[in-house]
């Protein structure tokens, strides 16, 4: 039996890749073999710089994924410059912190709307051509919240719960179709997001108590599981969360 974690000759799609997690899974699927499209707001110089260092193909849409408007047409852009997409990875999102006493309904549409809406709408929209060929991987990044409530951060917990959700939804009706739908969900990882939680002494003290590991993860921990769920390793995987979080829920 040969297992093989290369994706030579695949096609990805990968959202929010600017920086952090998305940049590192973006980086180490075209690592891989990958050819990667990016989709997001912002334009990604550095991680397409570091795509070109692998030689492999890449893509630059520019999307804002906080409604599904321009679904359709990021999946086109993608598969008119690279080819079919193979991969996808649902990384773009957002959060919003507030009492819930004071938490707006604009605040709640925001992040259910881009973490949730859309990462299912895009999902659809890839899904139909993988079904039809008989093959694909899509990979969300759900969340430590998609198995604990957190704090002052009603909308985040509830939309990454609905993704480990509709990640299980999505593998049970496409797996007959060749297609394996699975999630990530990130520990506390260093990241520009996080800058706040590591520079705040007291936090980050009860962080890494709670850690066993005993350290922050780095985006690199996250895309290693991300390349292993892409590839044909991962092919009797389906409907899984995959905690990356060095053992946090395990405390």
């Amino acid at each position: 039996m040969s297992i093989s974690f290369d994706l030579t000759g695949r096609v990805a799609l990968v959202t929010g890749a600017n920086t952090g997690i998305g940049q590192a899974i973006a980086v180490a699927l075209a690592e891989a073999g990958a050819d990667v499209a990016l989709a997001g707001r912002s334009a990604p110089a550095e991680t397409l710089a570091r795509l070109a260092a692998t030689g492999r193909r890449s893509a630059d849409i520019r999307a804002d994924l906080a409604s599904t408007e321009p679904v359709a047409r990021v999946v086109a852009e993608a598969e008119a410059a690279l080819g079919p997409v193979d991969i996808l990875v649902n990384n773009a999102g957002i959060i919003r912190r507030n009492d819930l006493a004071d938490f707006t309904e604009e605040d709640w549409d925001a992040v259910v709307d881009t973490n949730l809406k859309v990462l299912f709408f895009l999902s659809q929209a890839v899904a139909r051509g993988m079904a039809a060929r008989g093959a694909g991987k899509i990979i969300n990044i759900a969340s430590l919240l998609s198995f604990q409530g957190g704090i002052r951060v009603p909308s985040y917990a509830a939309a990454k719960s609905g993704v480990a959700g509709v990640t299980r939804a999505m593998a049970n009706e496409l797996a007959a179709r060749g297609v394996q739908v699975n999630a990530i969900a990130p520990g506390y990882i260093a990241t520009n997001n996080t800058a706040a939680l590591q520079a705040d002494a007291t936090r980050n003290r009860q962080i890494l108590e709670r850690i066993p590991t005993g350290r922050w993860g780095r985006p690199e921990d996250i895309a290693g599981a991300a390349v292993f769920l892409a590839s044909s390793a991962a092919d009797y995987v389906t409907g899984q969360v995959l905690a990356v979080d060095g053992g946090w829920l395990a405390r």
